[in-house]
């Protein structure tokens, strides 16, 4: 094979493995959950699950989940609630068997259970 031809090949490789890098961080992601935030709590042993990421990438996301959470729990006594931390507008269910949980801040989205 001409050598022209292998430089061509191994750009156009490089060039579409970036492209879908790209991709996956904007796209809508299922994030692993974060196995235990509050060790040595009444809450441990209790995940924070279902972390889905629209426009973030996942290790910022669980890192938006698990910071607005803690800020959560401090919050009493009531089904509903809506806070914001660190810009994000984070929105808490409280009503369900888990609670459930959105944080959103310039068209990105994070949401988790509890």
């Amino acid at each position: 094979m001409n050598s022209v031809v292998r430089i061509v090949l191994l750009v156009s490789a490089v060039v579409a493995l970036t492209a879908g890098g790209a991709q996956h961080a904007v796209a809508d992601n299922q994030c692993k959950d974060v196995k235990n935030p509050y060790e040595g709590t009444r809450y441990d042993g209790v995940p924070l699950s279902d972390i889905e990421a629209k426009g973030i990438t996942c290790p910022n996301a669980r890192r938006v989940a698990k910071g607005a959470h803690r800020k959560g729990l401090k919050m009493c006594c009531e089904s509903q609630i809506r806070y914001r931390w660190e810009g994000w507008r984070v929105e808490g269910d409280l009503r369900p068997a888990s609670d459930r949980y959105v944080a959103r801040r310039d068209g990105r989205k994070v949401s988790w259970r509890f």
